[in-house]
């Protein structure tokens, strides 16, 4: 039904207008309010529901960080202990190096008697030592004396020094006047042995390695008298055994610094599976055999972008790094009293060592492939975010100023309406 009250156009007009105002007031107090200008589908259905889908795709990448982050460190503590392990195999190349500089404890030796007597010294006018090292190793036996040096009476026209230490040989051509001292030069110049004459007038021959032969014979020629050292036909004149040359020397003895570098040898290799087992993040350890897997974006499938980084397990055995025993060495050990096997354990650690560097250059490659993408990540949160709030967000400054606008127009809208209600009141003045 219609109102019984008839309003004047100019009142009616006003009316409206104020109505106007007072809806855009409240538009404009809900974008301050919300600080939106686009708050459900019915303000506009495309820039909502777009910004709605750049925000899900933000939220899905921002709740990825976290696995992004984790992969992060899982990465950064397996390179952490590579890179510990790395500094224990250099520790245990120094332990092997101080053993072989304690090689000449238990090399093999051979030690004659005396070659001359204090009174064959005494009649030549010389030392024991110097005596020894006169005497002729060939020609008919003879001692030495005040006219003449004395001979050790080898028998053959060529002679010949041999020396292997099973894996390196050495020969020496003599002859019968050449003398003790020339031998004792000879060995020396093998490179596989060392020998020299005591002050008591012994010969001493020792080896450079685990094992050695050592013969002096002599023949009708060179093929024979190497026939004959090989046999240690004229090791009995120099007084040492036959057996130096046919069964050979070895180091039976045991050094004491190498058994105590054996324990912290073992200590040190140790600690390899330790680090290795304490080297994981939140659940996974790249250098226990686990699989890491970091996931950059919020698709599945074949869409999906990932990378997937295979763990090594890591241990001492898997080094090649083998227990260190102070004899036979079974599986899994090796002799530390023997030059071959340290020499071998070595060459192990160097490439124990390579190995490890490879590994580290893995992580690192990796870890810098997560952070570029956490990075990446980041950013394109970032953008999905701005792209949304353009598309929804208000522009507050301009709201501020319409606000103050809308409340000046509606105070004016106000002063109208009275302005038309005056002339109603003309009227009524008529009436009294």
């Amino acid at each position: 039904m219609s109102s019984p009250i008839t309003l004047s156009a100019a009142t009616r007009q006003n009316l409206l207008s104020l109505q106007d105002t007072a809806a855009l007031a409240a538009t404009n107090q809900a974008r301050l309010a919300t600080g939106k200008k686009v708050n459900s589908a019915l303000d506009n259905p495309v820039n909502y529901f777009t910004a709605q889908g750049l925000s899900d795709r933000s939220a899905a990448l921002s709740s990825l960080l976290d696995g992004i982050s984790n992969g992060i460190q899982t990465i950064q503590a397996a390179n952490t202990g590579a890179s510990k392990i790395s500094d224990l195999v250099k520790s245990l190349q120094s332990t092997i190096a101080q053993a072989q500089s304690d090689a000449a404890a238990n090399r093999p030796t051979v030690t004659g008697s005396a070659l001359a007597t204090a009174a064959e010294a005494k009649a030549t006018g010389t030392s024991l030592r110097t005596t020894a090292m006169n005497m002729a190793l060939g020609g008919a036996a003879a001692r030495p004396s005040e006219t003449a040096a004395g001979s050790l009476g080898i028998a053959g026209t060529a002679l010949a020094v041999t020396l292997t230490d099973g894996e390196n040989s050495f020969t020496r051509r003599l002859t019968p006047t050449s003398t003790v001292g020339d031998l004792v030069d000879a060995i020396n110049a093998s490179g596989l042995a060392t020998a020299a004459v005591d002050d008591a007038g012994k010969l001493t021959v020792t080896g450079n390695s685990d094992t050695l032969k050592v013969g002096v014979g002599g023949g009708t020629d060179a093929a024979a008298a190497l026939t004959a050292a090989t046999a240690g036909g004229g090791n009995t004149a120099l007084n040492l055994t036959v057996a130096a040359a046919t069964t050979g020397l070895t180091n039976d003895k045991t050094s004491a610094a190498r058994t105590a570098l054996a324990t912290q040898f073992n200590e040190l290799r140790t600690q390899i599976d330790q680090i290795a087992k304490d080297s994981g993040f939140n659940g996974t350890n790249l250098l226990g055999g686990d699989a890491l897997s970091v996931i950059f974006n919020e698709k599945t499938g074949s869409d999906q972008s990932k990378l997937t980084i295979a763990g090594r397990k890591l241990t001492a055995d898997s080094l090649g790094v083998d227990k260190a025993v102070n004899g036979t060495a079974g599986t899994g050990e090796f002799n530390i009293q023997t030059d071959k096997g340290l020499a071998a354990m070595q060459d192990t650690l160097k490439t124990a060592l390579a190995s490890l560097k490879n590994l580290q250059s893995g992580f690192g490659s990796n870890l810098s492939n997560v952070q570029v993408r956490q990075d990446f990540t980041k950013q394109v949160g970032n953008i999905l975010d701005t792209g949304a709030a353009n598309l929804v967000n208000a522009d507050m400054n301009a709201e501020a100023a319409n606000s103050q606008a809308l409340s000046t127009r509606q105070s004016l809208g106000v002063s109208a309406l009275s302005l038309a209600n005056q002339a109603n009141q003309g009227v009524l003045q008529l009436l009294r």
